[in-house]
């Protein structure tokens, strides 16, 4: 929403390129707190009621951020937005993770990435809608958000409670059954049988629950890296800042806006065909291909603001090439991937460690995206960008394992042994054939 909005806010209180910057991006800073907190309620108060209070904060943030009268309290309500993101970074890509069966659970988790996407796009078309709703058109860009936040508040009261968080964290074993039945009768008591055995005893290895243990070394280093590529490779100030790297090109504002929103189809698109492919080709290959275009893509961006005289339709298409070498591959994988790598004892802080490095990414590129621009130029800011990708393609092909159709519990014990950590298999991907 802020993308459709941001020029005005800028325009209303008159803002330096400093305050500017913080005002997009203090919702990633928010984010970033939701997310480093976000796995204690998880923990403490399990999946589903943290993602009820979640829903509260967005109905609050998407009120208070429309009806603010000074450009503190819209920072404040933005602020307490963004908590509730990065919470939910946390609590809904688990929670999914923990009831989806494990050959569907690439396309049942990549559904929360989905759905953010989904929103995107909605968020585009209702600006786009909106632009000429007077001085005040900012106000109800932002604060349509308080009816899927209703929505949302409303539906999770009818969800089932993780069955993995009732055995693990609550020794609620009859309650977890009876989840798991709803699931899938057949494969309930086995199931059950591996997350008891899950908690930790001398033949399973796994005894600790403290995250930052040599143990857990490997998925840790997983989860950091992965975040750090999803940002870096310039996502979020592309998203936020669509509508004005247009108007860069010489588009019109009106032309820029609409462009935008073609930005949100292309997204809603290739996520809904990373999705029917994650759980038949693997998340591996996804990310491999899409390494590749991405660095392709941002090199041809980069190209066109360096040449002068460019055309101004070739910055747009090759942004909508980025977008969807992005929405198949690292859109539709990261909470995938982060969710399945950690054994139970410690998802909740290893998806928090992995949304926390997400959001403060974010959140920096954010914030120093126009200031970047205004000194670096274009061409070498996307120049960055693409250099950054060419890093995440050596990490996909040395290192990031494969987890395709692999049970959260396998998944686990093979992330946290030891001696894996050394083995060549690991390291290049293991596949349910192997183990």
């Amino acid at each position: 929403m802020i993308s459709g909005a941001e020029q005005s806010i800028q325009e209303l209180w008159q803002l330096t390129v400093i305050e500017h910057g913080l005002t997009v991006s203090i919702a990633l800073i928010g984010t970033v707190l939701g997310a480093l907190f976000g796995g204690i309620p998880s923990d403490a108060i399990g999946r589903k009621n943290t993602l009820f209070w979640i829903g509260v904060l967005y109905l609050v943030s998407a009120v208070g951020s429309a009806l603010a009268t000074d450009w503190y309290s819209f920072l404040f309500f933005r602020f307490i937005g963004g908590i509730g993101v990065g919470a939910s970074s946390v609590a809904a890509p688990m929670y999914i993770s923990e009831i989806a069966p494990a050959d569907r659970r690439g396309r049942m988790v990549g559904m929360f990435q989905f759905n953010i996407v989904l929103g995107i796009l909605i968020a585009y078309l209702s600006n786009y809608l909106l632009k000429d709703a007077g001085s005040s058109a900012w106000r109800w860009m932002l604060g349509v958000e308080a009816v899927p936040a209703l929505a949302f508040v409303s539906l999770m009261l009818l969800v089932p409670k993780s069955p993995r968080w009732l055995v693990v964290k609550r020794g609620a074993v009859d309650e977890a059954r009876a989840v798991l039945m709803q699931i899938n009768p057949q494969t309930a008591d086995a199931e059950l049988k591996a997350i008891i055995a899950s908690k930790g005893t001398p033949q399973t290895g796994i005894s600790t629950s403290r995250l930052f243990s040599k143990q857990y070394s490997f998925p840790v280093m997983l989860a950091i890296l992965f975040a750090v590529f999803n940002q870096v490779s310039g996502i979020n100030a592309i998203i936020y800042y669509a509508p004005r790297i247009f108007e860069m090109t010489g588009l019109g504002k009106e032309s820029a806006l609409l462009s935008t929103t073609g930005i949100g189809v292309v997204n809603l698109l290739f996520t809904m065909i990373g999705l029917n492919l994650i759980d038949r080709v693997g998340r591996k290959r996804l990310m491999l291909v899409g390494s590749v275009g991405l660095i392709l893509t941002l090199g041809l961006v980069a190209r066109a603001f360096y040449v002068e005289n460019f055309s101004g339709m070739m910055v747009p298409l090759c942004l909508f090439a980025y977008i969807a070498f992005f929405a198949m591959s690292q859109g539709a994988v990261i909470w995938v991937f982060i969710s399945e790598i950690f054994p139970n004892q410690v998802r909740a802080g290893g998806q928090a460690l992995g949304s926390f490095t997400h959001w403060i990414m974010a959140a920096g590129i954010a914030f120093i995206f126009p200031y970047i621009t205004a000194n670096l130029g274009a061409g070498n800011t996307f120049m960055i960008f693409a250099g950054m990708m060419v890093l995440q393609l050596l990490f996909v092909w040395r290192i990031m394992p494969e987890t395709k159709g692999m049970a959260l519990e396998s998944v686990g014990r093979k992330t946290a042994a030891p001696a894996d950590l050394k083995s060549e298999k690991v390291l290049e991907g293991y596949t349910t054939k192997t183990y």
